[in-house]
């Protein structure tokens, strides 16, 4: 990574209407990086990237790209330096992916936007970067949501700028296309040398990707690397409530259900994931794992059966959790 920024703020102010959403930010995007921004709904993620963009004008501050003030700048220009990737669902369904991509190089044609023979192997090649190059005929209303948002990423890589921002690249995907979204953006990053920033809700996977995170409130953006903000609390101190908590040691959150019941626990064998799951499934279930003598107890065999002890029934032996689940109502 390089040491001098390709984008920066100055003392930037965010809001709407005269309305300011959080203190004055002083930011900087590096080479080769990429960042999430995260935060709870509201606290202005879209604002920060709209403004950083150039799509709507900050209250006050600065936003300089390499040597250029972006206020200063006209269209076309900021178009060379800074390309966005909206979740815009609204496009045109019936444009052909290679149409999408090929929109990228609209700053680089001339007063009509043709497209020089060199423009389209630009295109061509950013299809096949992404893993869309068997879909360039087919029009938007044809592919998956996870196809879709590959094309869009795409016409940002022919759009050949040094900053690509996202706003929540990954919504409306599922897990797997959410986790290969991620994957691409962070190869991007890397064997591009482009400056990635994007907003996400999915925290977990932006604690396992990022190269650095932004952690957005209205006291402004706390900024490290996603271990850093773990281990100084601020993700914890960003998201924890009354219905969730983030734990620490393995990186997710979990829902704060009550556990009133006490049960006794005993793994007989070395299946440590039955074991996990079993006590999983017995805090969702309100119980929590007593150390002391209980009455009722469950103990993990080695043959991953589990045994239930009870004054009531004895002993009995269930094959999964379901079962035992059951038996314990």
């Amino acid at each position: 990574m390089n040491n001098s920024s390709i984008l920066n703020t100055r003392k930037l102010k965010l809001g709407y209407k005269g309305k300011s959403l959080c203190t004055p930010l002083n930011l900087h995007l590096y080479e080769g990086q990429l960042v999430c921004l995260i935060g709870q709904n509201g606290c202005g993620k879209s604002t920060l990237l709209r403004s950083i963009g150039g799509l709507q004008a900050a209250l006050g501050g600065d936003v300089n790209i390499n040597d250029y003030k972006l206020k200063n700048l006209n269209n076309k220009d900021r178009a060379k330096l800074v390309s966005y990737v909206l979740t815009d669902r609204n496009a045109t369904d019936s444009l052909t992916v290679r149409q999408v991509v090929e929109m990228g190089r609209l700053p680089y044609t001339n007063m009509f936007g043709t497209l020089a023979p060199a423009d389209k192997e630009v295109c061509e090649s950013c299809m096949q970067k992404v893993g869309i190059t068997q879909l360039a005929d087919r029009t938007l209303s044809e592919i998956s949501d996870g196809e879709r948002q590959r094309t869009f990423i795409a016409k940002a890589i022919a759009q050949d700028t040094p900053i690509i921002l996202l706003d929540e690249p990954d919504a409306y995907l599922d897990l797997p296309n959410k986790i290969g979204i991620m994957h691409l953006l962070k190869s991007l990053a890397r064997d591009n040398s482009k400056a990635i920033l994007l907003s996400t809700h999915e925290l977990e996977l932006a604690l396992q990707v990022a190269d650095q995170i932004w952690l957005m409130s209205s006291n402004g953006i706390e900024r490290g690397t996603p271990e850093d903000l773990v281990l100084e609390e601020k993700i914890q101190m960003g998201f924890n409530s009354e219905n969730c908590r983030f734990d620490t040691f393995n990186g997710i959150f979990k829902i704060n259900s009550r556990q009133t019941k006490p049960i006794g626990f005993k793994n007989e064998g070395t299946d440590e994931i039955a074991a996990a799951w079993t006590k999983r499934a017995l805090e969702r279930k309100g119980y929590y794992i007593s150390d002391s003598e209980e009455l009722l107890s469950i103990t993990l065999t080695e043959k991953r059966e589990w045994q239930l002890s009870s004054p009531d029934s004895g002993k009995a032996k269930y094959h999964n959790i379901e079962d035992l689940l059951s038996a314990l109502r």
